[in-house]
């Protein structure tokens, strides 16, 4: 029985890994293949546009950094969009004209040298964006992770209304101008491989290329696959494992030794790294950092991700985060479109969120493991559907007179 067991995870694994390779080629050759696809009759007007690919990548590579807060260690977590924001914010100071007053150039591309303002390259600014996050994101744990449930989304939910604001209005602080105010920070320098790349045949800055969605596609593309990677490498660690004993019983794991706030402020920091990437990354693409991008509803968008793919699940967030995406960046349009040329009068754009509420109490009726559930959430639902009558749990364990008559 152990080498049937034994030959099952390995058959399984094989085909999890071949399933992973051709996901993985199919985005690499996407944008190669996506006119073709376009020109397809009946499905071709759904196929997104690699910009729109774009953004969908980028959304759910923050999906999956919130499911570490969410889905591993159970920290309800309603203000994820003030990490992305920082993130955001964080490309702009370091890579625009946001700061005339000093000239600085540390590899910067597809700029004149002598461009007033800070301006770092953006393969620098990402890990720069994600340890900065990291950093906002301990801070902002250390003060409501002795929360609980209810509360906890409260005070989360404060700090993702607070960065927004103070991003619109801290453009005179003393006199200093930080944010630029409603007005956002632009242009934020592209990404790009400079002259070195240039002389190998790669575009010198992504954004004077004829080619730039393709190039940000790719680059998302490599940035969702090492947030994957960490985040499957994380799940398994030890780390991981406190995560998910805090998420079951906060308590229980306490008395087994697990210490709560540095295993929690691990799990706001670590999710927090990966947002600030995907929101300096996004700047990069859209070429600003705006306070009009940072909202509320972001926070929301992305926990239903990870409710509709399935809290804890890295492939049900990554399923469920692309089909959220698409459905905000194109999907709603496209539906919209084919329903009044059939002469009905009905936008569902104008419902969006009102949509994906009625999808996500859909998946709760439904499926409330989410799309693809997490191992344990899917045993946990299967088993606990009949619970044992209060009569049979105080005769649990003990000799019945019938089993003494069998006997």
């Amino acid at each position: 029985m152990t080498d049937l067991g034994t030959r099952a995870r390995s058959a399984a694994g094989n085909r999890n890994t071949i399933v992973v390779a051709a996901l993985i080629v199919l985005a690499l050759i996407y944008p190669s293949i996506v006119s073709s696809l376009q020109s397809l009759p009946v499905i071709g007007d759904f196929v997104p546009a690699t910009d729109s690919m774009v953004v969908m990548i980028v959304f759910t590579t923050m999906a999956i950094g919130l499911n570490m807060v969410v889905g591993y260690a159970g920290l309800l977590d309603l203000g994820y969009v003030a990490f992305y924001a920082v993130g955001a914010y964080t490309a702009g100071w370091f890579a625009s004209e946001q700061f005339s007053q000093v000239s600085i150039n540390i590899g910067a591309v597809g700029i004149p040298a002598d461009l007033p303002g800070i301006h770092v390259s953006m393969w620098l600014i990402l890990p720069l964006a994600g340890l900065l996050t990291l950093f906002a994101g301990i801070v902002i744990g250390l003060p409501t992770l002795r929360l609980r449930g209810d509360y906890l989304a409260i005070v989360t939910l404060g700090f993702g209304e607070i960065v927004p604001q103070f991003v619109r209005n801290a453009d005179n602080l003393g006199g200093f101008d930080l944010t630029h105010g409603t007005f956002g920070i632009t242009p934020i320098d592209s990404m790009g491989f400079g002259a070195i790349g240039a002389r190998l045949g790669l575009p010198e800055s992504f954004r004077q290329s004829s080619q730039r969605s393709e190039w940000y596609f790719w680059v998302a593309v490599v940035i969702l696959l090492i947030t994957v990677f960490c985040s499957v490498r994380l799940r398994d660690s030890r780390l991981g494992r406190a995560w998910i004993a805090i998420r079951e019983d906060e308590t229980a794991a306490a008395a087994m030794g697990i210490p709560l706030m540095r295993t929690k402020t691990w799990a706001y920091a670590l999710g927090a790294f990966f947002g600030g990437v995907a929101g300096a990354f996004y700047a990069s693409f859209k070429g600003g950092a705006f306070p009009a991008d940072f909202y509320f509803n972001i926070s929301v968008f992305l926990l239903c991700m990870v409710i509709l793919g399935g809290m804890g699940s890295v492939w049900g967030v990554l399923l469920g985060g692309m089909i959220l995406g698409y459905l905000n960046v194109e999907g709603l349009a496209t539906i919209g479109s084919k329903i009044q040329s059939t002469g009905l009068n009905f936008d569902p754009t104008k419902y969006q969120f009102g949509i994906y509420g009625i999808i996500i109490v859909l998946m709760m009726l439904f499926r409330p493991t989410g799309l693809i559930p997490e191992r344990r959430h899917k045993i946990e639902m299967a088993e606990g559907v009949h619970d044992t009558p209060f009569y049979d749990v105080q005769l649990e364990g003990t000799l019945t007179d019938r089993d003494q008559t069998n006997d």
